[in-house]
């Protein structure tokens, strides 16, 4: 249990509570040998009884803490003290970057581009380092006062699993990238796509993917197309709309590779901001250089066989008619496409022309990647022999094609051919034969290529409808979850992964969302007594609720002046979600302070007796009666500096000094003189006088 005063480690002494999280509390401390402040991290009791979590946690922590950039806040110290779990920071003076687009609504786009190549700059020390931060977000960077940024809570990111992501870190998963939402591998590209989503918000003061759960949000960030920036903010350059969209595609491989190519995009944004020159990788041309497989091998030399069949047939006279049954399943496509085609000398001039326009193809790719094509010099000596045969057996086939094609129509121009098939029937053979010469081309369902097929669309189904149609389609593995939603009837499907119109093998797993309706969510109520007004906004927002009236009252306790005193609903309380709490903010306790700066003059302008040199007693007092000073002096003018006066604000000051009045010499009618003796008197000065607010 931490306390304020404690020392942790014989070294690190507590001073004050200085932020709160889902999973640790962060506290202000004196590191006693070096004679600095620093952050301690305290992990919450409930992690800290999981043992493979408190290891998980040391482990990172202390991987974190070999790290030293700029860019991050380094982390000095791992430690354990009677159960208690802690990570000894570098002290930021500052607000988090979620705060900071709070304040601001949304950053102007150079701000959103320094802060987003500071950040990057933190991450790639991390990445070299083999640390995944695996939890970035707005409110793990900080600004500090002199406007550095840096990024924090590497070391208990990796620690946490996915079975600790809650409704209570609603936040992370607004971040998350679509491998994390399903749960698999995530690597560097996943911070990438963290901090995409993160300039999204920088720039629009909003996150792309929202929800009522957090599953439902999740499986936006997997299916959903990424909105565009502009559509919120229109004067968002291209290249930052890019950079963006680069940063948040679903596939990682499509992201970008490393910081250091994101770092370049940003740096030169600033530069020429609306030159289109970020570049999504095509995953077609990213196909085109992929090495042969085992399975391309024996498709090929299906292909070949099948050729080899045709060839055969044509010789002895059979014309084919039944071949359409052992065609290649996308020959019906090119036949239908072409059946129109009547004269077959002008089809035959189209097949001829295929393979110059194939080595044309073979040409334009670049030197690089024709080399990335080739196998493996030598590397199987089976597979060089196969490669030579087959190479062979085509150039065989080719020239007894030409040959037939030469003799079919020198015969039919001279008459010796009489065929009951059609030109068309021949050009079908033709093209069958062209086919497996041709690049492969998109594909429906059923691809022998790439055996994927097109989701169907089941929204708005019912749960036994939609796993009917999914089944007819061949999808057999059908997961359900459940979310609410009050737009879909409850038992039909909300949301659905793969959504509508994406590929998926037979064997992909199909996630279904059914709704249970417009159900009620009920949340806790946070403690927010003791937080500044933004902190407890940001706490209750991210509790899923709202902040209502705030008003100013008085509180007797000291510590609270300025911070929240009272709040609508108690601590640990169950409401709805969205729910209203009001605040009162402590202006102290109800006493104004105020302080007195001047010089007194002395009383001779109120009484042309007062002597000048004379002593004289100055008094600086409250209108209530508190003397605040008093001074005995005998030059004016007297100067007084005080503070910390409280009461109306309206004082008195009193000059008391003394006048000798002189003796006098009288004589009555009878000639008697009478003297009588000098006197002293006292005599008083009053003066009022406005104190000054503090």
């Amino acid at each position: 249990m931490i306390k304020i005063g404690m020392t942790l480690g014989d070294r690190y002494e507590i001073l004050e509570k200085i932020g709160t999280g889902g999973m640790s509390d962060v506290y202000k401390a004196k590191d006693g040998k070096l004679n600095r402040f620093v952050a301690v991290k305290v992990l919450k009791q409930e992690f800290a009884e999981n043992a493979n979590f408190v290891s998980k946690f040391k482990t990172e922590a202390q991987a974190a803490a070999g790290m030293m950039h700029p860019n991050i806040v380094n982390v000095y110290d791992v430690g354990e003290e009677g159960g208690t779990h802690y990570i000894v920071m570098e002290l930021v003076e500052g607000i988090t970057l979620k705060k900071y687009i709070e304040k601001k609504s949304r950053l102007s786009i150079k701000e959103t581009i320094s802060i987003a190549i500071q950040v990057s700059m933190g991450i790639e020390a991390a990445h070299n380092n083999h640390i995944i931060h695996r939890d970035i977000k707005p409110q793990n960077i900080m600004i500090s006062k002199e406007g550095k940024v840096k990024v924090t809570d590497f070391g208990i990111a990796k620690a946490v699993s996915s079975n600790t992501i809650t409704s209570n870190v609603m936040g992370s998963v607004h971040y998350t990238s679509p491998e994390q939402a399903r749960g698999g591998f995530s690597d560097e590209k996943s911070d990438i796509y963290s901090l995409g989503i993160t300039m999204f918000e920088m720039l629009t003061g909003r996150v792309p993917f929202n929800g009522e759960t957090t599953v439902a949000i999740a499986i936006k960030h997997i299916q959903e197309p990424m909105p565009s920036p502009r559509e919120y903010v229109a004067e968002i350059p291209i290249s930052v709309e890019q950079i963006v969209f680069k940063c948040t595609q679903k596939s990682p491989d499509r992201r970008y590779q490393s910081m250091s190519e994101l770092i370049a995009d940003l740096k030169r944004s600033l530069m020429k901001p609306d030159e289109d020159f970020v570049k999504i990788s095509d995953p077609d041309e990213d196909a085109a250089t992929k090495m042969v497989t085992e399975a391309d091998m024996r498709q090929i030399k299906s292909k070949t066989e099948r050729i080899a069949v045709d060839d055969i047939r044509m010789r002895t006279g059979d014309d084919g008619m039944d071949a359409p049954a052992r065609r290649p399943k996308n020959s019906s496509k090119a036949r239908n496409a072409k059946a129109s085609k009547s004269k077959p000398s002008k089809n035959a001039r189209n097949t001829s022309k295929q393979q110059p326009a194939k080595k044309r193809r073979t040409e334009n790719v670049k030197p690089e990647k024709r080399r990335a094509n080739k196998a493996p010099a030598r590397e199987s000596a089976p597979d060089d022999e196969f490669m030579e045969k087959l190479t062979t057996v085509l150039a065989i086939v080719a020239a007894l094609i030409i040959g037939i094609l030469i003799i079919f129509f020198v015969g039919r121009h001279f008459g010796l051919f009489e065929f009951t098939t059609s030109d068309n029937d021949i050009t079908d053979q033709i093209e069958d034969l062209a086919v497996v010469t041709e690049e492969p081309t998109p594909q429906t369902d059923g691809d022998i290529n790439d055996g994927k097929i097109e989701v169907p669309n089941v929204i708005n189904m019912s749960y036994a409808e939609a796993v009917a149609t999914l089944n007819k389609k061949g999808f057999k593995q059908i997961e359900k979850v459940q979310m609410s939603s009050s737009t879909v009837n409850k038992g039909n499907v909300a949301e659905q992964t793969p959504a509508a119109g994406e590929r998926a093998d037979k064997e992909d797993t199909i996630v279904l969302a059914v709704s249970t309706g417009a159900e009620i969510v009920q949340v806790k109520v946070p403690n927010v007594i003791g937080l500044s007004e933004m902190d407890a906004t940001a706490v209750l927002v991210e509790h899923g609720l709202q902040v209502g009236a705030v008003t100013e009252a008085n509180d007797p306790d000291t510590n609270l002046i300025d911070k929240v005193c009272y709040q609508s609903y108690a601590a640990e309380v169950t409401v709805e979600s969205g729910t209203k709490v009001d605040l009162r903010i402590s202006t102290g306790t109800g006493e104004k302070v105020y302080f007195y700066v001047g010089n007194i003059e002395s009383p001779g302008s109120e009484d042309s007796e007062y002597a000048p040199g004379s002593e004289a007693t100055v008094i600086l007092s409250t209108l209530e009666g508190t003397e605040l000073k008093r001074e005995t002096v005998t030059s004016f003018p007297v100067s007084m500096n005080i503070t910390g006066i409280t009461g109306s604000g309206d004082g008195v000051i009193t000059i008391i000094y003394n006048v000798t009045i002189p003796g006098t010499t009288t004589t009555d009618a009878d000639g008697n003189v009478t003297t009588s003796e000098a006197t002293t008197e006292e005599r008083t000065v009053r003066r009022s006088v406005k104190f000054s607010e503090e």
